[in-house]
């Protein structure tokens, strides 16, 4: 077999011609966070992602080995997904709601199509076909974000950016709005190396913009006060104190990366390789009342069958429909009331609960 870089390059080549964006290769080594990690889960801040705690999934978090004895390096790539380009960046305000208008909810950007996870898998595994041609008995095993690996730690050693102050990983030019995926492999590549600059200076705007203040000092994010985890990861109801500061969030939330000067000029697609919906139709109706009386309709089988292989299958059927009905009470739209009257006689009272607060919001906003 050739030598380490002609074998590293060839392997950068095939992940470029796989579609990803960014390519780079760390040390399978102990994380350089791994003691800020532990230290997070034993502040509580993962909220009730239990996995994440898991003593078996912490030590594969800190020692890549586990995953794939004898690692020896880790190929990590990122797909740019881009901002929302109907909203500027560093506009963090709901859009207005004129009287009698039918309120949008906000969506993660990379949420508006295919799930990530799908996309991912498909082009990891090309790559992975690209690394066996080179190394038929290579052992090798694809990652995203659902398995035990500190991605953002290990891209920051393969060089694709800083982890910044609202804990996102960030490159000078292309900004943000990027996912990881990772090759934990055996073979031994030449490390790239490290990206070492923190480029947030004395920049704050992501603390300060976080009307849940999630953001803590020392790039630490608690997740239980998070839009993202109290949207998609909470099973149980969202704590009232944070239902306002929600807004029209009905899906993740993307605010600390539109305040972000590194992604006002970032260089992003105009498109997603997440944009198609995988069933050829729109993967949501365009407002609210709209959205939320269709989902009202199905049970969780039909939930299920309707948004298999997106994002939005994540919370549920009661979990998207409660976060609708605190978006539907944050609107200010008054034709959301008989929508909200429906969703509080609603079988699951996860949701009937959070439509009774809605209804009591809009009511205190309208007198």
């Amino acid at each position: 077999m050739s030598n380490r870089h002609d074998v590293r390059e060839r392997i950068r080549a095939a992940a470029l011609r796989a579609g990803f964006d960014q390519v780079g290769f760390a040390p399978a080594e102990t994380p350089t966070h791994a003691e800020a990690y532990r230290a997070w889960l034993d502040r509580g801040y993962h909220g009730e992602m239990a996995y994440m705690a898991r003593e078996d999934a912490v030590r594969r978090r800190i020692d890549p080995a586990m995953a794939v004895p004898g690692a020896r390096t880790i190929i990590v790539v990122s797909l740019v997904y881009g901002p929302d380009h109907g909203r500027r960046a560093g506009a963090v305000e709901d859009p207005p709601s004129p009287a009698g208008a039918r309120c949008e909810g906000l969506v993660a950007r990379y949420a508006h199509g295919r799930d990530y996870h799908d996309v991912f898998e498909e082009r990891l595994d090309a790559l992975l076909a690209a690394v066996r041609e080179e190394a038929p008995a290579a052992r090798a095993r694809r990652y995203v974000d659902y398995g035990p690996v500190l991605e953002r730690d290990h891209a920051q050693r393969a060089g694709l950016g800083w982890i910044g102050k609202n804990t996102m990983l960030i490159h000078p030019t292309i900004g943000s709005y990027l996912m990881l995926g990772e090759l934990i492999t055996d073979l031994d590549l030449q490390p790239d190396e490290p990206f070492l600059p923190d480029r947030c200076g004395s920049c704050d705007r992501c603390i300060e913009a976080c009307p849940t203040q999630a953001i803590l000092d020392g790039r630490m994010l608690d997740a239980r006060r998070c839009i993202s985890y109290l949207t998609i990861e909470l099973r149980g109801p969202i704590p009232r104190e944070y239902r306002r500061a929600i807004g029209t969030r009905v899906f993740g939330c993307d605010i600390c990366q539109e305040v972000c000067p590194w992604n006002t000029d970032a260089e992003t697609p105009e498109t997603s390789p997440f944009d198609d919906p995988p069933s050829g139709r729109p993967w949501r109706s365009t407002d609210m009342v709209s959205w939320a009386q269709e989902l009202a309709r199905l049970d969780e089988q039909g939930f299920k069958a309707r948004y298999r292989g997106t994002a939005l299958s994540r919370p549920g059927r009661d979990g998207l429909l409660r976060n609708l009905a605190v978006g539907l009470g944050n609107s200010g739209d008054l034709t959301a009331v008989s929508t909200l009257e429906m969703l509080a006689a609603d079988a699951s009272e996860l949701v009937a609960e959070h439509a009774r607060w809605g209804l009591e919001e809009l009511h205190s906003v309208t007198g």
